[in-house]
């Protein structure tokens, strides 16, 4: 007998507003997550152990819960096609102990699925996968004004960092976190000696990826792929996000140290047309 789930979606909006890794804060866009009521039958749903440190994907709106019960607490909503990270394994019942940007908690595995990133119907690469699992990893650490470094296992209380006030003139706590440009450079591994995530190095600024091609170059945004950045730059003030999957000119799954207050992120929006494509070298 297949069994029918009811689960309640809740709204969840985000800032509207970041700090750049230039001098000034910048709009953005922002996505609002439409709450709603979900009843269905499950189908394809994931079952059975999975090793702890699978990549899952969300197949639908999904909530992640303090325990593994639909009457369990909302931690967070996360939208469909979200990746999130095996924490143990091992399913209680139905439901999967995952991570989400930097938060741990329970989802259902009936709205969950094993990963498989693709471009198209095309395979990614392994250089390009090797890329978003860098980035992966830095899910959840903080902000950090100027630097460039993680931990490949991820954040835990102790290592994530904190970041208060707007950069430039913000503080930060703990020794592992990134801004934009150090969190991109890191994950391209650019220059070649930086490939070290615990190492921590700051080697070009948002100005240097807008303006130069030292390791990189420009793409059209029709042709973007995973592993790829979309940079922007005026007047002092810049931001650049690693690009997943989704429309470049539309809704789009980044990668991104998106502000002080939002610290390293895995999120779906849009950037306007100040932004432009930029691909590593060697792909």
């Amino acid at each position: 007998m297949v069994r029918t789930l009811s689960r309640t979606v809740v709204a969840l909006s985000l800032p509207v507003l970041f700090a750049a890794c230039g001098q000034a804060a910048v709009d953005i866009q922002s996505e609002t997550l439409a709450g709603a009521d979900e009843t269905g039958v499950l189908e394809g749903a994931l079952s059975g152990g999975v090793a702890a440190g699978t990549e899952l994907r969300t197949t639908s709106n999904l909530n992640l819960r303090t325990s593994p019960d639909m009457d369990a607490s909302v931690l967070r909503t996360m939208p469909a096609g979200s990746r999130v990270t095996a924490v143990t394994g091992v399913p209680k019942g139905s439901w999967y102990q995952v991570r989400h940007n930097g938060l741990t908690g329970w989802s259902h595995g009936g709205w969950l699925r094993l990963d498989a990133p693709v471009v198209g119907s095309a395979p990614v690469g392994d250089a390009r996968k090797q890329m978003i699992s860098r980035a992966q990893s830095g899910v959840g650490f903080s902000y950090w004004w100027g630097h460039g470094r993680w931990r490949p296992e991820g954040p835990t209380s102790s290592t994530r960092g904190a970041c208060t006030g707007a950069c430039p003139d913000c503080t930060h706590s703990g020794t592992y976190g990134a801004d934009c440009s150090g969190y991109i450079a890191k994950i391209w591994e650019v220059p070649g000696w930086n490939d070290d995530l615990t190492q921590d190095a700051h080697p070009y600024s948002t100005y240097n990826f807008y303006n130069e091609e030292t390791s990189w170059r420009g793409i059209s945004r029709g042709s973007l792929e995973p592993g790829d950045a979309l940079v922007y730059r005026s007047g002092g003030a810049g931001h650049i996000a690693l690009y997943e999957s989704g429309d470049g000119w539309g809704s789009m799954w980044l990668y991104e140290a998106r502000s002080c207050g939002n610290g390293i992120v895995h999120n779906l929006r849009g950037l306007d047309g100040s932004y432009k494509a930029i691909r590593r070298a060697g792909l």
